[in-house]
């Protein structure tokens, strides 16, 4: 009699293990799944992200917003345009105070280890400003152009013009003047004609220095890249599109 009373609560206290051990599984379920669903999000926010092209603002103290708040600069503003669009582009700002053509060039392999879609190019003012050889100005972006089509063959290159002061002289005027036009037949690329267009010369549009624009100035520094720079935008995105659907 006492043997069989054994051997039941032996049976019993299996199974109270195994419903224990059941709850536990249950309960642990429960809780990895909230993790397993934000690791889901997680991954899909990388996709999103991965599949943004993405737009690169190589230049000096005008791209990096001197003087401004980083979301006032231009390249911000720009980003601020394309989101109001739900296009999927991200702008990378490599503007830097100070840098010239050669200090681009310098700079170019470690900014090409992520692939670019759109090489935005806003250097040469400083070349300009520095009394640098037109001619070393030219070669230094042609060569910035040509290093950045080779890692990327499909690279949309826009250009911002600029111009030298006049105290530079004439001669250094036209020949500086006439980098940017030439560059952009040469390479197929986009041309802003001024990037200070309606902005450089007007105080109420410039900090103190009269160089650098003010909060209101880049906004009209956007409108100049934005006009160039969206139809670019905008045939990408239609191509980008178009596989999309030919891919579902």
């Amino acid at each position: 009699m006492r043997l069989i009373v054994k051997i039941k609560i032996r049976e019993i206290s299996k199974k109270i293990k195994m419903a224990f051990l059941l709850i536990l599984a249950l309960l642990f379920v429960s809780q990895i799944q909230p993790n397993g669903q934000k690791q889901d999000s997680k991954m899909e926010n990388t996709a999103e992200t991965q599949q943004s092209k993405r737009i690169l603002f190589l230049g000096n103290s005008l791209s990096a917003g001197l003087g401004v708040a980083p979301e006032q600069a231009f390249p911000a503003l720009i980003q601020q345009k394309i989101d109001s669009l739900g296009w999927q582009f991200q702008v990378i700002n490599a503007g830097l105070s100070g840098e010239t053509t050669a200090g681009g060039m310098r700079r170019l392999n470690w900014l090409l280890k992520r692939k670019i879609d759109v090489l935005v190019l806003e250097l040469g003012a400083n070349d300009g400003l520095r009394g640098h050889s037109p001619k070393l100005t030219e070669e230094n972006l042609q060569e910035i152009i040509k290093r950045t089509k080779k890692k990327f063959p499909d690279v949309r290159i826009i250009i911002a013009g600029m111009e030298a002061l006049p105290n530079m002289g004439d001669v250094f005027v036209k020949e500086f003047r006439a980098i940017f036009p030439r560059l952009a037949q040469k390479n197929d690329a986009a041309l802003i004609p001024f990037l200070l267009e309606n902005v450089a010369g007007k105080p109420e549009l410039n900090q103190g220095d009269g160089v650098h624009p003010n909060a209101a100035g880049h906004k009209i520094v956007a409108e100049n890249v934005w006009k160039i720079l969206k139809p670019v935008l905008g045939k990408m995105q239609q191509i980008s599109a178009t596989d999309d659907s030919k891919n579902r």
